[in-house]
């Protein structure tokens, strides 16, 4: 990997720089099985509903998704709603109800950075690189803060922020390009790492010089129920990824020969 060909790395944060993709999967199971028991519906929520209606997108986008694959159509209600059974049911309740459950996991178990996840940035970071984090969960800030790594990314654009400029998530290209933006970079200098498909394919979208799939395996996760796909390199490829890795320290560039680092 030749990274002076390019001025900035723009990553996803769940999945690519900490583990917290498993969290959201857990939350949005949690959320999703008691709602649809609630309402009677007899198709279960699975692991692979994850992959094909809510990964990588912003919340309420992911709780529509779902529901419409269930032939369910509910108002669209406000974002102080809180999705409690007692309450009727909105979109904004369930995606803040899913939030309630991510929070409480973050807080009782927290997080830590993928190590070469870890070895990169910081091999970027001491090169020079620019580094933004471009991430569909409003809890980015928190997650950040909570894995120690705050500090490499001075630039995050959340859903929170998308939703308050109006900006449009993934796949659409719009969040990755108001990173570039802000870091003060042309798109074709920045490279894009993304470990869903949504995200592949707003990097695609956009005019970015390079898109890195980062596909860990969850398709192969014992946790996965029986039949599910998960992601995989062939789905990240297919939605417009230039290469696929396992993990960000196949990134890392190897020390001069004769350097003693």
């Amino acid at each position: 990997m030749d990274w002076d060909d390019y001025r900035a790395v723009l990553f996803d944060l769940d999945g690519v720089i900490t583990p917290t993709a498993e969290v959201h999967m857990r939350a949005w199971a949690a959320m999703f099985t008691a709602f649809l028991d609630e309402r009677g519906v007899d198709a279960p929520y699975t692991d692979q509903d994850y992959f094909d209606h809510v990964d990588g997108k912003p919340r309420y986008d992911g709780v529509r998704d779902l529901l419409a694959s269930r032939g369910i159509t509910l108002p669209e209600g406000t974002p102080t709603d809180t999705g409690h059974p007692d309450e009727p049911a909105t979109v904004c309740g369930l995606g803040n109800r899913k939030n309630d459950a991510f929070g409480e996991v973050l807080r009782e178990e927290g997080v830590e950075a993928y190590p070469g996840s870890l070895a990169l940035m910081a091999q970027l970071r001491a090169s020079g690189m620019k580094m933004a984090i471009v991430s569909s969960s409003k809890n980015a800030p928190d997650v950040l803060a909570a894995a120690g790594v705050a500090d490499y990314f001075p630039v995050v654009v959340h859903g929170g922020i998308a939703a308050e400029r109006g900006i449009p998530g993934k796949p659409a290209p719009d969040t990755y390009q108001e990173a570039a933006r802000e870091l003060g970079v042309p798109e074709d200098t920045a490279v894009v790492v993304e470990d869903a498909t949504s995200g592949v394919a707003a990097g695609a979208a956009g005019d970015f010089g390079l898109v890195i799939g980062v596909d860990r395996g969850v398709g192969a996760d014992a946790r996965l129920a029986p039949g599910a796909d998960g992601v995989g390199a062939d789905a990240l490829l297919a939605a417009g990824a230039d290469v696929v890795v396992a993990d960000l320290a196949e990134l890392v560039s190897a020390p001069p020969e004769g350097s003693s680092a």
